[in-house]
């Protein structure tokens, strides 16, 4: 499903579907040598000198073991703020989740530009989700997630993007239901975020998404499809928190599609019903 953007939601404001992918990355480590450390030649006969090295040798060992294994394997935040500092600028980073949720969008950002991505990938989760298409929870997410000022008006933009025509071509109810026997899909999946603007009171992000949408049943005319686009959201601090100012999106970038056999409509619709979604915070 498209949004396009606040004014006008774009050019394909009536198309339902969207992209996606998934990859895996193995790292080898390097594989051990032979055990003959001498390479083969006549071991020398042992000095007081070589005695004393190895068992300084068996001693560090020693430590190090038992520094590795300090802990229980639980990391403390001096191991976390190691791993941030240096970790790649566009890795998974991050020092604390939200604080709490707003209904079911999280809340309690930090004044930050982690904070300010954390709320951007969530906004753009709530935005293109199916609850969207029902008008009583469209009222409750424009009310949590815009500036107070802009409220009013986004709902009388959402209200005419989803008319009831709209909802004809996607298979829906006017309260945004799918007919019995049908699930209807819209789930977005950030990929990652970028801050492109930042002051303490405003920021613009740019959040990377992937997602699947469409009506699963058999008949369906609304198949479920994926898609790849890019949502930019100008969001300001309001309230203790951040809030969408304004929005836009774009499509892409898009991967080559890979070479997979499609999954009937009803392993879709079990997908959807049995796994639940994620809070994003980076």
């Amino acid at each position: 499903m498209n949004l396009g953007d606040e004014h006008g939601y774009g050019n394909d404001s009536g198309r339902s579907d969207r992209v996606g992918g998934s990859g895996q990355t193995r790292t080898r480590l390097p594989e051990g040598g032979g055990s003959d450390v001498y390479g083969g030649a006549r071991r020398p006969v042992r000095t007081s000198r070589s005695l004393i090295t190895v068992v300084g040798v068996v001693v560090l060992l020693i430590a190090a073991i038992a520094f590795a294994n300090r802990g229980g394997g639980e990391t403390g935040p001096v191991d976390e703020a190691k791993r941030g500092a240096g970790a790649e600028p566009t890795s998974a980073t991050g020092v604390k989740p939200v604080a709490g949720k707003n209904g079911t969008i999280p809340s309690g950002f930090a004044r930050d530009e982690q904070g300010a991505q954390s709320a951007a990938a969530n906004f753009a989760v709530a935005l293109v989700s199916a609850e969207i298409l029902n008008p009583d929870r469209r009222q409750e997410i424009v009310g949590q997630i815009f500036v107070p000022v802009k409220v009013p008006e986004l709902e009388a933009k959402f209200d005419k993007a989803y008319n009831q025509d709209f909802l004809d071509k996607v298979g829906l109810d006017k309260n945004g239901n799918a007919a019995e026997g049908m699930t209807y899909v819209s789930r977005t999946a950030p990929v990652g975020t970028k801050v492109t603007a930042y002051t303490d009171s405003t920021a613009t992000v740019e959040v990377w998404c992937t997602g699947v949408f469409g009506t699963a049943g058999v008949g369906s005319t609304n198949p479920v499809t994926n898609d790849w686009f890019t949502m930019t959201l100008e969001i300001q601090w309001a309230g203790g928190d951040w809030k969408v100012a304004s929005f836009s999106q774009k499509e892409g970038p898009a991967p080559v599609n890979a070479d997979r056999a499609a999954s009937g409509a009803d392993e879709i619709a079990k997908a959807v019903d049995e796994y639940g979604g994620f809070t994003y915070a980076r």
